[in-house]
């Protein structure tokens, strides 16, 4: 069963034959852009890229390092070349709201021409309207205006004076403003005449005083009617003094962008405000200075009519592609920015409005990170709302969380037609997935990127592309074809399977830099196998610190590990030790005893919480195989305990299940077991023998133990069957098997297994419902019921009276 079991030297790695390529150095190759296998997720990408609706965003999923950004943005480039240049966006004012800006859409490059146009037409207002205002036809009609205006109030006036005169009364001007009062020989009545007059002299001239004095606010009025009429008539020149000069500058834009509704109806705007604000065109008086402070000059402002060109498409290739790396709120959704004047106010306007990548974005493709939006403040939220309105909305977010409601610009919301793309981790995919409904509605495309892709030929060659496109592009050494076959090897041992590659790009691509720096320090130019397997070497020394050490506690015997003998009850057992930047395997010995009882199983680690779910139910497992074995026609009466020694950790999993069944076996029948043989796999109720992973972990970290102890060629590893193709051990320890100094064993099932430890078979129930004499499993079944018949006369037995309590006198 031994020789059967043993694994083939050729089973035990892939080795990449560098005939292979049709290449000698990489210097030879093109460039690559494209795509490493990944198929699944590239034709999710065209889809979500290509389907035109609600919702059809996309979640680019996978690990890190797997080439997700290089491999969107290589699409995304190439795609957004072939589509057509989207809109500019501009702000500009809202004249009839100052709390609010009007966004403008219009084609590609317009956004600044509308701009500079606007510019120019505000400063040939500055220079026409005042030489407008200076003209001698505005001069003069302004003032037979108010020469009119003059000359009709002074008649009335003087009407009113001639009419008070030929009834001895006066029109005077006093502190509240303008009175008839009585006169007696062109002066003013003295109290004590008045009072002198008689009753009937005193009624005449109160009755004439009431009569003028309506006849004054008659003129009153008129003189009111009057100034208004003049006003009017004023305003009305001024209005036609500037409509005739800008509706020769306007007219030109309004034909330029007529097909704009919203350009033109601006225009309109920006004629009505300059029509009614004419005086801010006319030279400004310099207003006094308070000695020893200089006070800031006040002009008029025109930046009112200023463009604040939100987004310029001009030089834009194609649709956008956008990548923003660090997705706050006013870097995603863009800012209204402050400025703080004289006094310390902060004030704002439409002009200090600035754009997020959403703007930048629009009408082609926005890429975040997953990780980065989740964890910046206020930005799922808003950007969930981006998409279910199809705008893009500035808003102060902190408004909420304020004491005091502040008065702030709230501009128009853009119209956005983007396609967004997320990229992160399968935990988050999942995380929104179940704990986010509108997740659902609004990211509906995934594209799944595998850490692992199938080695074929075609695979080969992109990889060997991959390799000169980086090689060149970080200006590296080329690879020799066997330096790219040793690479190949490597990544296959990076996913741990023999058929497959691993596509962490993100890792090799730093490995090819460690390579190349080795070779050129070894003085070579072009990368060979060597080199390779250097660099690798270099890079494992700089993490395997611990590893070291632990192998020290293995040398010096402080922690016990037997690589020779035999001991009934005792295996050593396989496990994986993982440290983030580094994992490697380690032997533990693994104890079992039994006893009569009817305790069951009892796994010291998980009585001591040391033990994790997955791995109590690998020991619960071992009960159901032995009650289905052992126990078909008797109960399973044992007591048994299986302990990890000299384990202080936490473990976990179940990939130890099969040894412990052995290290119970072999004390339940006495057969020792082998000290030279490790053993890994987890097993089923019904014996057979399961995968497990980190295979070569510990197939490695077991010979480094036996190594540093001894090879005696006795000793080596059992593994599942299944666990046979993701072999791709380190060249030492294939050397070992090749020399017969180390022995790898694949098995399916526990009777296999049990028969490579003790060298006994494991027997096979006969007809009669017997093990054959002197197997293992007829030993087992011969302590089972041996234990069984002890319990059983145990329970039969007896029990002693008690005896009656003595009385005390």
């Amino acid at each position: 069963m031994s020789e059967l079991c043993r694994i083939p030297v050729d089973k035990l790695r892939w080795s990449c034959d560098p005939d292979l390529f049709d290449f000698e150095t990489t210097a030879e190759l093109p460039d690559f852009t494209g795509a490493i296998g990944q198929m699944r997720a590239l034709r999710s990408i065209d889809f979500g890229l290509g389907v035109d609706g609600p919702g059809f965003n996309l979640y680019i999923s996978g690990e890190t390092g797997t080439g997700r950004t290089t491999t969107i943005a290589n699409i995304l480039k190439k795609r957004a070349q072939s589509e057509p240049q989207p809109n500019d966006w501009v702000y500009v004012n809202n004249f009839k709201d100052a709390n609010s800006a009007i966004s403008l859409d219009l084609p590609a490059g317009k956004g600044c021409e509308l701009a500079a146009d606007m510019k120019k037409l505000i400063e040939a207002f500055r220079k026409d309207i005042p030489k407008a205002l200076e003209s001698n036809e505005y001069t003069s009609r302004r003032a037979e205006l108010l020469e009119n205006y003059q000359s009709t109030t002074n008649n009335l006036f003087q009407e009113l004076e001639k009419k008070a005169e030929t009834l001895s009364f006066s029109l005077q001007r006093t502190v509240s403003g303008l009175v008839i009062v009585p006169q007696k020989a062109g002066r003013n009545y003295t109290q004590e005449e008045y009072d002198a007059l008689t009753d009937k002299k005193r009624l005449k001239l109160e009755k004439q005083g009431k009569e003028l004095t309506e006849r004054l606010n008659d003129v009153l009025n008129q003189v009111r009617e009057q100034d208004k009429i003049t006003k009017d008539a004023l305003a009305e020149a001024d209005r036609a003094l500037g409509m005739s000069c800008l509706g020769h500058r306007l007219d030109p834009l309004r034909e330029k962008y007529a097909e704009r509704e919203k350009v033109i109806a601006y225009l309109d705007s920006v004629q009505e405000d300059i029509v009614n604000t004419l005086d801010d065109f006319k030279p400004q008086s310099t207003q006094p200075q308070i000695p020893g402070i200089k006070m800031p000059r006040q002009e008029p402002s025109f930046e009112r009519y200023q463009i604040n060109v939100l987004v310029n498409n001009k030089d834009t290739d194609g649709a956008p592609v956008v990548f923003e790396s660090n997705p706050t709120y006013n870097n995603l959704f863009g800012r209204i920015e402050h400025v703080v004047q004289y006094g310390g106010m902060a004030v704002t306007d439409f002009t200090m409005i600035s754009a997020g990548a959403l703007h930048r974005a629009n009408g082609g493709y926005l890429v975040i990170d997953a990780r980065e939006v989740l964890i910046n403040p206020f930005v799922w939220d808003s950007l969930k709302r981006c998409i279910r309105n199809n705008e893009i909305r500035i808003d102060d977010v902190l408004e909420q969380y304020r004491f005091m409601t502040m008065v702030s610009l709230k501009p128009e919301p853009v119209q956005m037609r983007a396609k967004i793309v997320l990229i992160g981790t399968p935990d988050i995919y999942y995380l929104l997935f179940h704990l986010d409904p509108d997740y659902r509605k609004f990211f509906k495309v995934k594209a799944e990127f595998d850490r692992r892709i199938a080695r074929t030929p075609e695979i080969l060659h992109d990889y060997s592309l991959f390799v000169a496109s980086h090689c060149r592009s970080e200006g590296l050494l080329p690879f020799h074809k066997s330096g790219v076959a040793a690479l190949m090897e490597h990544a296959a041992r990076m996913a741990d399977d023999q058929d497959k590659l691993s596509s962490q790009f993100m890792e090799l691509s730093d490995l090819i830099r460690e390579i190349s720096f080795w070779a050129s320090k070894a003085g070579r130019t072009i990368i060979n196998d060597d080199d390779v397997r250097t660099a690798i070497g270099e890079n494992l020394y700089r993490i395997n610190r611990i590893e070291e050490r632990m192998q020290e506690l293995y040398e010096d015997g402080t922690i016990m590990v037997d690589t020779s003998g035999a001991v009934a009850g005792q295996i050593n057992g396989l496990s994986v030790i993982g440290l983030g930047d580094h994992t490697f395997g380690r032997p533990t010995r693994i104890t079992a005893t039994v006893y009569a009882g009817q305790a069951g199983m009892v796994n010291i680690e998980r009585e001591v919480k040391l033990s994790g779910p997955i791995h109590d139910k690998g020991v619960l497992i071992l009960t159901g195989y032995l009650g289905g074995t052992f126990a078909a026609d008797r109960p399973l009466s044992l007591s048994a305990s299986i302990c990890f020694e000299q384990s202080y950790d936490g473990i976990e999993g179940d990939s130890a299940s099969s040894t412990e069944l052995y290290a119970l076996l072999s004390a339940l029948s006495g057969v020792a077991i082998k000290q030279g043989i490790a053993v890994t796999g987890s097993v089923n109720q019904r014996g057979k023998v399961q995968a497990i992973g980190g295979v070569n972990y510990k197939i490695e970290g077991f010979f480094a133990v036996c190594r540093a102890q001894g090879l005696t060629g006795e000793q080596g590893v059992m593994i599942p069957k299944s666990n046979e193709r993701h072999l791709m051990l380190h060249e030492e320890v294939i050397q070992a098997v090749q020399t017969g100094q180390f022995h790898i064993w694949s098995v399916e099932t526990i009777e296999q297994g049990i028969e490579i430890l003790t060298g006994t078979e494991a027997g096979q129930r006969g007809k009669n419902g017997k093990y054959p004499k002197g197997t293992v499993y007829q030993l087992v079944d011969a302590r089972l019921q041996d234990m069984a018949d002890r319990l059983k006369e145990q329970k039969e037995k007896p029990k002693p009276k008690k005896r009656p309590a003595s009385k005390k006198a």
